[in-house]
């Protein structure tokens, strides 16, 4: 769902409970991005969730093999729609923000998170890793931080996501709103055409090492992981709502 007030843009991931990003969510979010990006009054798009899930992640049946192609095309693309976006991007994370979910919050300029929020990447448990936080997750958290989170798959508070560079705040959650109109009002008042020419400055060096790293990541996601027979039975146990059997190959 998107709202639309000059000069700013409201991006509501809504689909309930958990706000799963499924293909159809995929198609609909780089609607809206090319949208808004064609609207040069627009400064900042902001993104959100619901009180219980910014996001959960991408729909696991979606990482199925005879669909893995067509999900990462999909999901990469709004990843790299974001991060390429001339608006001032701004994630505001309230419940669940894991996998793909984090990793859409994590490309945005700001981030805002609320204190008790559970941020993760837990696709190791699956037999996967998350391609974009393989990445770039290093370059904003550092090495050590994003390989724990990446290998371990642990979930983290707000509160630690903010500690370690994933977000800009943590704050209680009835602080967030006023945090996001605060800014939301102090990007009202610069010029839209000088903060994309400003972000594609910014972002000079680290574009194109990201775009690089993420074409990696997806061709080892599809050659390497996907045939792994753990990688395929870690999602059909989660389907199927049952234990994983590893067996090392």
């Amino acid at each position: 769902m998107v709202t639309m007030q000059a000069p700013v843009a409201r991006v509501i991931l809504a689909n309930p409970p958990a706000n799963v990003i499924d293909l159809a969510m995929m198609d609909e979010l780089q609607a809206v991005l090319e949208t808004i990006e064609a609207q040069p009054q627009i400064c900042a798009t902001i993104f959100a969730g619901s009180d219980q899930a910014f996001s959960a992640g991408v729909d696991i049946a979606a990482h199925k093999p005879e669909n893995i192609g067509s999900m990462l095309a999909k999901f990469h693309s709004v990843i790299r729609a974001v991060i390429s976006s001339k608006k001032v991007t701004l994630a505001v994370v309230r419940g669940n923000c894991l996998g793909g979910g984090a990793e859409l919050a994590a490309v945005c300029d700001i981030v805002f998170t609320a204190d008790n929020a559970s941020w993760g990447f837990p696709e190791i448990s699956l037999g996967c890793f998350p391609p974009v936080a393989a990445a770039m997750l290093s370059a904003l958290v550092g090495q050590k931080h994003a390989a724990e989170l990446i290998l371990t798959g642990r979930k983290i508070t707000g509160e630690d996501a903010m500690r370690i560079g994933l977000a800009n705040e943590a704050l209680p959650e009835d602080e967030l709103a006023e945090m996001v109109d605060d800014t939301a009002e102090r990007l009202s008042h610069l010029s839209p055409a000088s903060l994309a020419v400003t972000k594609k400055a910014l972002y000079a060096w680290d574009s194109a090492h990201v775009d690089k790293g993420l074409q990696r990541a997806e061709k080892i996601y599809i050659e390497e992981l996907m045939p792994l027979n753990d990688a395929q039975e870690g999602i059909a146990a989660w389907l199927e709502k049952r234990k994983p059997k590893w067996t090392g190959r």
